[in-house]
C-alpha cells in the first residue's frame, strides 16, 4: 500500500502563488508516475500535471506556463508550484500515484481557493 498526504493548500488572491506538496509513504517502490488532479464542485476530476519516475512532465493546457510539477530525489515528495493563479483554479487538488498493474493511489486532497 501507498499512503499519500497532501499539504499546502489555502486561499489566495487572483494573480498570487501557492505551493502544494504530497508526501508518499509505505510501499513506494515501483511507483511509475505521480500526478496532481483537481476537482471543483459539479465538475469532473481533471489531470493538472504529472511526472514520471524519469522526470518527464505533462501539463493540462489550462495551467501550462503557470504551474510547475516536481519530485524530489528520494521520489517521496511531489510538489506543485502554482503561479498567476486564477479563480478558475479553485478546486480540491488530489495527489495520485500509479504502479504498473495496480489500481491508482489517491490522497485525501487539499483545497485551493482563488479569490477574484
Amino acid at each position: 500500500q501507498v499512503q499519500l498526504v497532501e499539504s499546502g493548500g489555502g486561499s489566495v488572491q487572483a494573480g498570487g502563488s501557492l505551493r502544494i506538496s504530497c508526501i508518499a509513504s509505505g510501499n513506494i517502490f515501483g511507483i511509475t508516475v505521480m500526478a496532481w488532479y483537481r476537482q471543483a464542485p459539479g465538475r469532473q476530476r481533471e489531470l493538472v500535471a504529472s511526472i514520471t519516475s524519469e522526470g518527464y512532465t505533462t501539463y493540462a493546457d489550462s495551467v501550462k506556463g503557470r504551474f510547475t510539477v516536481s519530485r524530489d530525489n528520494t521520489k517521496t515528495t511531489l510538489t506543485l508550484q502554482m503561479n498567476s493563479l486564477k479563480p478558475e483554479d479553485t478546486a480540491a487538488y488530489l495527489c495520485n500515484a500509479e504502479k504498473t498493474s495496480r489500481l491508482p493511489y489517491w490522497g485525501q486532497g487539499t483545497q485551493v481557493t482563488v479569490a477574484s
